[in-house]
């Protein structure tokens, strides 16, 4: 035991030139629980059959939420999976659209009825947003096949939901997130105050909590529900971080899709860290200015999900698709890209297997 938390300790002290060194406790004091064991090698894996899809006769319709294709983390990650199966499926024609911050509920039908109407089939939506347009859309075109990612809400035949188990991966960033902390103080900051983005808030918070008794960790959402503009502000994103970086976090996690490139720039102008969203935000373009504080990102496979739902459609076998894409499945999980957590890789892979193996129960609400 004893080493083992010495270890922890020298992991945690390690490997963090670029985090925050102000007051508080040391990393080596924060981390209060010995770390699980690495799990085998090949443990807890699910392998897929290689078969060849002939996915040619599909046209994809991609319609996105607020940000669109290059917003670097939610959108950006729907936007690979299509572009994966165009060029390993063989998708003939791809379609996409952008909602706005402001439109109307007209507004989201139009674009899925314009799309159908195109003959467009599959057409996946891009987040909860788009429930209620879904819902009275898909009736319309009982031959189209859906989907709709972060909603399951909607009762239709033709209507797949891709859901995630957010707060899993989260779970797992806030173990990092404690590791790399200088001041044993974290923040999260949330796009949108819903339930959706409360996953993450909870599963964050509760790894932070199993690894350390010690941490402080603040709490913030740009904008109260109903009022989605929380997800494309990244000036409102800079503001809220650069406040929770005066109070002494040092690790910022945001869940607020274009608005965490306020956060990241907020992060490097105080020498603080911070862990990214959805897609490993390290590679990504748009903030290729600030990825040197990005330690990682906690990885929301819509990519996969999308990918696999197309990958379905075209085998005509829907029911092969998990009820909510999890750790187990790898399609949440975190990066390791820039090497900041290479030295923790054995905690977080303990801590994940926990889970899959059901030793640890990760609560998707806010524990107040």
């Amino acid at each position: 035991m004893a080493g083992v938390l010495t270890l922890a300790a020298c992991a945690k002290d390690s490997g963090n030139d670029n985090a925050a060194s102000g007051g508080g406790e040391s990393s080596g004091e924060c981390v209060t629980a010995a770390a699980p064991p690495r799990p085998e090698a090949g443990e807890g894996k699910r392998e897929k059959e290689a078969e060849d899809v002939d996915a040619s006769d599909l046209k994809v319709g991609l319609a996105f939420d607020v940000g669109g294709r290059g917003d670097a983390s939610f959108n950006d990650a729907a936007a690979a999976g299509v572009d994966k199966a165009v060029e390993e499926l063989g998708v003939s024609d791809t379609t996409e659209s952008t909602a706005t911050g402001t439109e109307s509920e007209d507004a989201k039908q139009q674009r899925l009825t314009q799309m159908a109407q195109q003959g467009y089939n599959p057409i996946i939506a891009v987040g909860f947003a788009y429930s209620d347009a879904i819902d009275a859309v898909a009736p319309k075109f009982p031959d189209t096949q859906f989907a709709i990612v972060d909603d399951d809400s909607v009762d239709q035949p033709n209507v797949t939901p891709l859901v995630f188990t957010e707060e899993q991966g989260s779970f797992l960033v806030g173990v990092a997130a404690v590791y790399k902390s200088e001041n044993c103080h974290v923040g999260f900051v949330g796009g949108v105050n819903t339930p959706l983005i409360q996953k993450f808030e909870a599963g964050f918070v509760q790894g932070a909590k199993a690894v350390s008794d010690k941490v402080k960790i603040e709490i913030d959402y740009l904008t109260p529900a109903g009022d989605i503009s929380g997800f494309n502000d990244p000036g409102k994103g800079n503001v809220v971080a650069e406040a929770q970086i005066d109070k002494g976090a040092d690790v910022l996690y945001h869940a607020a899709g274009a608005s965490g490139k306020g956060v990241f720039e907020a992060a490097k102008a105080n020498d603080a860290l911070a862990i990214g969203v959805d897609s490993d935000q390290y590679e990504q373009k748009t903030v290729a200015d600030v990825k040197d504080v990005i330690m990682t990102s906690m990885l929301k496979r819509v990519d996969v999900a999308v990918y696999d739902f197309i990958r379905a459609v075209a085998e005509d076998d829907l029911d092969s698709l998990p009820e909510r894409f999890d750790l187990a499945a790898d399609a949440v999980g975190y990066s390791t890209s820039g090497g900041m957590v290479d030295d923790i890789v054995d905690v977080l892979e303990g801590y994940k297997q926990q889970i899959v193996d059901g030793e640890i129960e990760v609560s998707a609400t806010p524990s107040n």
